[in-house]
C-alpha cells in the first residue's frame, strides 16, 4: 500500500483544484477513457413510490405494497419512500446543514481531512493504482452506528448544529432500516425478522456527504463511476433540484426522479446475495453538471463483518439452484474491486 500512500499524499479535492483556477482543464485523470458518459439521452426511470406507514399494517394494502415493494427490488433494484417518519423540513435541515459544511473555507475544512488507509473523514476517495480514473466529487465519510465506530474528531463543529442533526438523522434511519428489512423479509414470503437479524444489532450505518461541484466536461467526467453497492441496503437524501443520479437497466442508464420528501433506497450486493440474486443489485452513477452544484448524503448498512451472507435456505431448490458462496466481511473486498471498475459479486458467484 506504500505507492497508494504516496499517491494519496499528493492527490487533492476537486474543490480545492478547481479554487486554483484549474477547473477550466479537466485534469487527465478525471478522464473516462472509455465512451463518455452520454447522460443527456438518459430516459426518466419508472420507480414506485412506496408508503412506509403503510407497510407496518396488517391489511389487503400492505399485500398490495409488499408486491409493488417486491417488484421494484427484482426489477429496479431501487425504490423511493414517503412517509418515512421524517418530516420535509427537517430533510432541508439536513441537506442545508451538508451545503454549508462544503461552503467552508478550504482550511476550515482541512481540519477534518481523513487520513491515508483510513475511509473516515473529509477528501476525496482512496487511490489505489495510478491508473485509476478519479470521481468528480468530494465527500465527508463518517460511521454513524454503532456510537463506540464514531470518529467525532472528523465531525465537523460547523455548522454548530451539524452532531446533533446527524446524530437525529441516523437514530430516524434506523427505524427506516428496521422497517425496509422486515418488509423485503415479507414479501419473499420468509421468517419477518431474516434480514434484521443480519444486519444484527451492531450492524455498522456509515453516511457519506457528497459535493460535485459543476464540470466543463460532463461528457466525459463522472461524479461517481459505475458500480452496484457492497450493503445490504443503501439511504440516499437526493439533491432536491439538481438531478445526476443514474441506474443501469437493460445495458440502457436512466436517470432518477427526484421526489424531494422522498429518501431512495437501494438494496447491495448483500441483499442480492441473502435473496439468492431475487433482488438485483443495481449498478449506478452520478453524471456531473456543467453549471450547477449537487449534494446527496447517502447511509449505507453493513451488516456486521463476523457474519457469513449466503442465500437463505428456503429460497434454494431445485428449481431456483443456490448462485452464491458464502462470504464474509464483504466490504473488506469491495473497495479494491469498485476503484478497479470491477463487481465484487462477481466473486461471490458460485
Amino acid at each position: 500500500m506504500d505507492m497508494a500512500a504516496k499517491i494519496e499524499l499528493g492527490s487533492q479535492t476537486v474543490q480545492e483544484l478547481l479554487g486554483k483556477g484549474k477547473g477550466e482543464q479537466v485534469p487527465e485523470k478525471y478522464i473516462h477513457k472509455v465512451g463518455a458518459p452520454n447522460a443527456s439521452s438518459a430516459q426518466l426511470m419508472d420507480i414506485p413510490v412506496i408508503d412506509l406507514g403503510l407497510l407496518l399494517t396488517t391489511s389487503s394494502i400492505t399485500a398490495q405494497q409488499l408486491e409493488k415493494l417486491r417488484s421494484a427490488l427484482t426489477t429496479w433494484g431501487c425504490f423511493q419512500v414517503i412517509n418515512h417518519g421524517m418530516t420535509p423540513e427537517f430533510l432541508d435541515e439536513v441537506r442545508e446543514m451538508t451545503k454549508q459544511f462544503f461552503a467552508l473555507p478550504v482550511e476550515e475544512k482541512q481540519k477534518y481531512l481523513r487520513q491515508v488507509n483510513d475511509i473516515q473523514g473529509y477528501g476525496n476517495d482512496m487511490v489505489f493504482s495510478e491508473q485509476q480514473t478519479l470521481d468528480w466529487s468530494d465527500r465527508l465519510y463518517l460511521s454513524v452506528y454503532p456510537e463506540e465506530h464514531r470518529k467525532l474528531k472528523f465531525w465537523p463543529q460547523n455548522p454548530k448544529s451539524f452532531s446533533e442533526t446527524l446524530d437525529q438523522y441516523t437514530k430516524k434511519l434506523q427505524v427506516v432500516t428496521k422497517t425496509v428489512l422486515e418488509a423485503m423479509a415479507r414479501s419473499l414470503n420468509l421468517d419477518v425478522n431474516c434480514f434484521r437479524d443480519l444486519y444484527g444489532e451492531q450492524g455498522k450505518m456509515d453516511a457519506r456527504f457528497n459535493f460535485y461541484p459543476p464540470c466543463s466536461r460532463p461528457d466525459v467526467v463522472l461524479g461517481v463511476k459505475p458500480h452496484a453497492d457492497g450493503t445490504i441496503i443503501t439511504l440516499l437524501l437526493q439533491d432536491k433540484q439538481v438531478e445526476g443520479l443514474q441506474f443501469l437497466k437493460d445495458d440502457q442508464w436512466f436517470r432518477a426522479p427526484i421526489v424531494p420528501e422522498a429518501l431512495l433506497i437501494n438494496v447491495g450486493d448483500q441483499a442480492e446475495t441473502l435473496s439468492n440474486g431475487i433482488f438485483k443489485s443495481p449498478v449506478h452513477r452520478v453524471v456531473t453538471n456543467p453549471d450547477k452544484e449537487r449534494i446527496s448524503l447517502a447511509a449505507f448498512c453493513i451488516p456486521e463483518s463476523d457474519k457469513d451472507i449466503e442465500p437463505f435456505e428456503s429460497l434454494v431448490n431445485e428449481s431456483t439452484p443456490r448462485l452464491y458462496k458464502k462470504v464474509k466481511n464483504y466490504v473488506g473486498i469491495y473497495f479494491e474491486y469498485y476503484q478497479q471498475g470491477r463487481r465484487p459479486i462477481e466473486a461471490a458467484k458460485i
